[in-house]
């Protein structure tokens, strides 16, 4: 399986998302817009392969 690189701001998304924070929670937490936290989370399934944001935690989760 290929290495996934993932930016230190994707990889702080995805840290707020296994913390169970919804995207305006993250925008607020990270000071971002709504819509930076989105295509974060778009480019986090695209690279991933994953085709929600519950298998995007699963693949987190496994790579921890």
């Amino acid at each position: 399986m290929p290495v996934t690189t993932v930016t230190p701001a994707e990889q702080a998304v995805l840290h707020r998302l296994l913390r169970g924070l919804n995207n305006r929670s993250i925008a607020a937490e990270l000071l971002l817009s709504h819509r930076t936290v989105e295509s974060h989370i778009s480019r986090l399934l695209t690279k991933t392969g994953c085709q929600s944001r519950t298998q995007l935690l699963l693949w987190a989760l496994a790579e921890r």
